[in-house]
């Protein structure tokens, strides 16, 4: 399974801002940058669920089944 890539950097007014490239708008801002990424990460986490509840597509290879 590939993870899903967490792009960070800091703006000019000093906050950080975490994006899921691989999930349009999945974006968000932090204090510092681990908070910026905590809070990406729980937002990914929320839309992909979201996305599985109204049968919408998820990043192929996210899941494996096995029989």
């Amino acid at each position: 399974m590939m993870p899903l890539p967490i792009e960070v950097e800091r703006e000019v007014d000093g906050r950080w801002l975490a994006e899921v490239p691989d999930l349009p708008g999945v974006l968000a801002y932090g204090d510092t940058e681990g908070e910026a990424i905590a809070r990406v990460q729980a937002l990914a986490l929320r839309v992909l669920a979201d996305r599985l509840e109204h049968g919408e597509p998820v990043p192929e290879g996210l899941f494996a089944v096995s029989a």
